[in-house]
């Protein structure tokens, strides 16, 4: 089979490097062209380099381009992979900096929260312009496989606005239910279970072994009497417990989302563990990218080294995009969990949300698994959740400020937090910091820092609750090695 997939974003060297890697362990997939485009020349010349080593040391047969031309990049392509930050780490730094002199301490600050809300606004507008591309240049019927927070957002806003069939893809369930085998003590393979729900709110709402059906109870004990997960996954069994099933996010990110958690800094460290970035620090994310971006300008020959063992010794990922390829090209069915239109899957959310449930791959298409009902619980923190993306989409389309504070004042944990007073002056603030990645704000920017200077909020500069320095490639190395 020869098609042609061009990945968006391809700088970010490590995903792009998976994804390449799965899709030729596909046995038809050995002539197919990978069209790789980002704004960073940087970047992109890296993971060239890696691609081609890998490449010419297995003498294979794909094809590889690499150019910032995005058109270019796109003509004629019949994938188109997305994995963008657009603002950088410097707009993120943003994210997480202001709110917190707020008082809103986030551990990632991607998909809601004041975080994720200013996220989407920078993405939505770059979003409408790949799909102007890909309807303009791309192979008729192109499919954008979006893996770039906020999931539900820019996947919202691509298949409603940009008019392209899009599909969102995040490897959350993936995680959590290999979680669920460890706590278990059982084999991946014996495991099965309906994850459903919304993008990192999604719920394992029937687990079964060997297709014996796992009570709440059971899953309970099992998570307390774990070592780790006991201890790095304190919200999650909380939430479990609570609401009756397990959340397939993580420990930081659901923290985030909710509003119970993480509104008292005193608290905050109550519910959360510092092992890892994951669990609930404090600008953790930020932190793990930095180091992450550090570690591979610094270290990329060795990388570029790796990239020359033998292409039969990869084992392939659990990442949905390869076999969805797969699915879509071949025909051999694929069921995973995919972010896409409710339309009535899901019987108590909204039709036009994006709901993330489990669904079949094809020839025919992504096929969802309707008629399922969430839990009264479950279905109301999505619910909440819904709202502020909806609203936040409508902003980012429109350029209204009114309904971006709207939106970032409903949010559950922002609204535990803040004032409305000072979710209008935070939201100021954001917008003023960020406004070289806000084309659809431009006519409010003046305004904004008006009211800015005469503002009345006290705020104040801190680190947050539980925060940690960014560490040195030499003691990254050391810890690495200590492993």
């Amino acid at each position: 089979m020869s098609f042609k997939i061009a990945i968006i974003g391809a700088g970010s060297v490590g995903f792009t490097r998976t994804l390449f890697s799965d899709i030729l362990k596909v046995p038809e997939f050995q002539d197919v062209e990978f069209a790789l485009t980002d704004i960073s020349e940087h970047n992109l010349s890296l993971i060239e380099q890696v691609l081609k080593t890998i490449k010419d040391t297995n003498g294979l047969n794909v094809r590889i381009s690499a150019t910032t031309d995005r058109r270019k990049a796109l003509e004629g392509a019949r994938y188109i992979v997305s994995c963008v930050r657009v603002g950088g780490l410097e707009a993120y730094e943003d994210d997480i900096r202001i709110p917190l002199k707020y008082g809103i301490d986030q551990c990632v600050g991607d998909t809601i929260c004041a975080g994720g809300i200013l996220y989407g606004q920078r993405n939505i507008p770059v979003i409408l312009d790949f799909c102007k591309d890909i309807r303009e240049v791309a192979e008729p019927g192109a499919r954008f496989l979006n893996y770039a927070n906020p999931m539900a957002m820019n996947t919202w806003a691509a298949i409603d606005h940009g008019k392209v069939d899009t599909i969102g893809l995040c490897h959350g369930v993936q995680h959590g239910g290999e979680q669920i085998a460890e706590v278990l003590g059982v084999d991946h393979d014996d495991l099965d279970f309906i994850c459903s729900g919304i993008n990192h709110q999604t719920w394992f709402v029937d687990i079964r072994v060997k297709g014996r059906k796992i009570s709440k109870d059971e899953l309970v004990a099992a998570f307390e009497a774990h070592p780790v997960f006991s201890q790095q996954e304190k919200v999650r069994i909380d939430v479990l417990k609570r609401f009756g099933v397990y959340s397939t996010e993580s420990n930081g990110h659901l923290s985030e989302y909710l509003p119970w958690y993480r509104k008292r800094p005193d608290e905050i460290v109550n519910w959360i563990d510092m092992s890892d970035w994951i669990h609930g620090e404090t600008g953790g994310y930020l932190r793990f990218t930095r180091e992450n971006r550090n570690w591979f300008e610094t270290e990329f020959p060795s990388i570029l080294e790796k990239a020359k063992k033998p292409f039969a010794d990869y084992e392939r990922s659990n990442e949905h995009a390869s076999y969805i390829l797969e699915g879509l090209e071949t025909g051999r069915v694929y069921r995973g969990h995919f972010n896409q239109k409710n339309n009535g899957v899901i019987t108590n959310l909204p039709h036009d949300a994006i709901i993330e449930s489990p669904g079949f791959v094809d020839r025919f298409g992504i096929n969802m698994a309707a008629g399922i009902t969430l839990p009264l619980a479950c279905a109301a923190t999505c619910m909440a959740s819904i709202n502020v993306q909806r609203m936040s989409v409508e902003a980012a389309v429109t350029g209204d400020v009114e309904m971006l504070k709207l939106a970032t004042l409903h949010d559950p944990l922002v609204g535990a937090i803040c004032t409305p007073e000072e979710v209008w002056q935070m939201v100021d603030e954001m917008l003023v910091a960020q406004a070289q990645w806000l084309p659809q704000y431009a006519h409010a920017i003046p305004a904004a820092k008006d009211r800015l200077a005469k503002a009345r909020i006290k705020t104040r500069e801190w680190e947050g609750s539980a925060r940690r320095k960014v560490r040195s490639i030499e003691e990254m190395r050391e810890e690495k090695e200590a492993i």
